[in-house]
């Protein structure tokens, strides 16, 4: 069987031009049949009268092809047109069965005092809001779609998803307005889906996404002011369907703000928002409930060092929770926000920065399978220039824990730490100690099947030198009793007298306790650095009282971020330190 799509206004746009073309060419046409037609003779003899009479007589029978190409093209126009025609009044027939029955009944006087004494007439559908944040008008008691929620204003909650009565789809529910640029406030939660129809007639409304938060504003002063939280997603419309239907889908959480800078340290980055929940599933055969909503962006950490030789960048904010879902799968969580950056660059004197740390991951939602941990954000650079300098990156996020999983299905998986920051110092004539951030910590998939993930790599050192210096190992991760470590870092020294050495790789993450799938091992050392690569992981424990037991994790997989990179370049001595792996994610 084949299918056919038309677009009725684009044919009757096709009509239009051939029938211009039509009338071009048969102007065209009168135009030449008297020259070519009639050919008159070049002279009187008898030559110029035959080659007179042979270009006429092909003049004759290029207008009888020319008539029979028009009457052919009329034929066409006149085809497509009736084609069209047929097409368009199909659409109209098809485009709601119900629509002209509907309308009819609206204006029945027997159902005016029911509209009258509710507010809910028995058939039509609801008004979408057109008011910032205002709600959607529920569907008619028999028949009718509920309207969609406006959208909130700025950081104003948006509008709930209209109902629908015994036939129809829930509506929509509108986002939240962002928040003003500046001001560190917090953006609106997404309004909640309408509810769908007892009999039929469409999906639950899906849930209003959350508006973003400010950003900070400007603030002379050592400290730098937080930025504005993410507004949370909104819930799902419920699934009301006797038989089979599909709830609505949980909002998205909105993204943090940004941290607002200083002269000293800088501002903590917003939290995310949290998703939305699923729309639950109430039919009485079949049916399914609807996805929980990804938790929002942590936003990123304010700078530091503009002004002072000391400091501290601002930690990224968290990534919002991923949405629960009661009877499908939990949303993931948001992933953290990066660190905040330092930058000083005074030519003399001392100065010591440190880049901010990032955000930690959200965590995934519940359900019966369960949403991923999200990402920790990766920790800041810290780049100083001066005579006696330090620098340190920030550490980077640990990993959101996994969703748990409410039956039947599997927990998330953790989020990966973030990197830890590159420490940068550059000085003249003193020594500079400058340590690569610590990786972060992987994030435990704390599900009924879920494992722990891995901890993160130890960071690389590398040291250049006119005089003897070592390197640092770089420290292997540590794994706690239900998460593998991550892997060592890697050292390398350029000097007169120096050595090389590497860590080692961390193991793999343990069984869940539930007959858990096992953690996957850490990652490799970071940048530069010689770390092995994490082990693969154990085998899944013993699922109890189920039978079963979990699938044994894969290596380098759920593994904590590696640690920064370190350098620094003078002439006397220079010690850096890699950083260190991060800890083994847990439940």
């Amino acid at each position: 069987m084949s299918f056919v799509i038309a677009a009725p206004a684009k044919m009757a746009t096709a009509v239009s031009d051939l029938a211009g073309i039509e009338s071009a060419l048969g102007a065209a046409r009168a135009d030449a049949a008297t020259r070519t037609t009639t050919v008159l003779a070049a002279a009187e003899d008898e030559v110029s009268a035959v080659i007179a009479a042979v270009f006429s007589a092909h003049g004759k029978d290029f207008e009888a092809l020319n008539a029979r190409a028009a009457a052919f093209h009329e034929q066409f126009v006149q085809t497509l047109t009736s084609a069209r025609a047929a097409y368009a009044a199909a659409e109209a027939a098809n485009a709601s069965p119900l629509a002209a029955a509907v309308q009819a009944a609206q204006g029945l006087a027997v159902f005016s005092p029911v509209a009258a004494a509710t507010g809910r007439p028995l058939f039509g559908n609801g008004a979408n809001a057109t008011t910032p944040g205002g709600n959607g008008g529920d569907g008619g008691f028999l028949f009718g779609n509920g309207g969609n929620g406006a959208a909130g204003a700025s950081g104003q909650d948006g509008g709930k998803g209209g109902s629908a009565g015994l036939f129809g789809r829930g509506g929509n529910g509108g986002a939240g307005g962002n928040a003003l640029a500046g001001t560190g406030g917090s953006g609106g939660n997404g309004g909640a889906g309408g509810a769908n129809g007892l009999f039929g007639g469409g999906p639950g409304g899906a849930g209003g996404a959350g508006g973003r938060g400010g950003s900070a504003g400007l603030v002379i002063g050592p400290t730098g002011v937080t930025g504005g939280t993410g507004g949370n997603g909104g819930a799902g419309g419920a699934n009301m369907h006797l038989l089979g239907g599909q709830a609505g889908a949980g909002g998205a959480g909105g993204a943090g703000g940004l941290g607002g800078a200083s002269s000293m340290n800088g501002g903590h980055g917003g939290h995310g928002g949290n998703g939305g929940t699923g729309g639950a599933n109430h039919a009485l055969l079949g049916g399914a409930a609807g996805g929980g909503g990804n938790g929002g962006t942590g936003g990123q950490g304010g700078g530091a060092g503009a002004q002072s030789a000391t400091g501290t960048a601002g930690t990224g904010g968290t990534g919002g929770d991923g949405g629960n879902s009661p009877g499908g799968t939990g949303g993931n969580g948001g992933q953290g926000g990066p660190g905040g950056e330092s930058n000083f660059n005074v030519g003399s004197g001392s100065a010591s920065l440190d880049g901010g740390d990032g955000g930690t991951g959200g965590r995934g939602g519940n359900g019966v399978i369960g949403g991923n941990g999200g990402d920790g954000g990766d920790g800041g650079i810290a780049i100083v220039r001066a005579t006696d300098a330090g620098a340190a990156g920030g550490a980077g996020g640990g990993g959101g824990a996994g969703g748990d999983s409410t039956g039947g299905g599997h927990g998330g998986s953790g989020g990966r730490g973030g990197a830890g920051g590159n420490g940068d110092a550059i000085n003249g004539s003193f020594s500079a100690s400058a340590g690569g951030g610590d990786g972060g910590e992987g994030g435990g998939a704390a599900g009924a099947t879920g494992g722990p993930g891995g901890g993160g790599g130890g960071g690389a050192a590398a040291v250049f030198g006119d005089q003897s210096a070592s390197g640092a190992v770089g420290q292997a991760g540590q794994g706690n009793p239900t998460g593998g470590g991550g892997g060592g870092g890697g050292a390398t020294v350029d000097g007169t007298v120096g050595t090389v050495a590497s860590g080692e790789g961390g193991g793999g993450g343990g069984g869940g306790i539930t007959g858990g799938v096992g953690g996957a091992g850490g990652t490799g050392g970071g940048d530069g650095g010689a770390g092995l690569g994490g082990a693969a992981g154990k085998a899944g424990g013993t699922a109890m009282p189920s039978p079963p037991g979990g699938v044994g994790g894969n290596a380098g997989i759920g593994g904590g971020g590696g640690g920064g990179l370190a350098s620094a370049n003078g002439n006397p001595i220079v010690i850096i330190l890699g950083g260190h792996g991060g800890n083994g994610g847990g439940p």
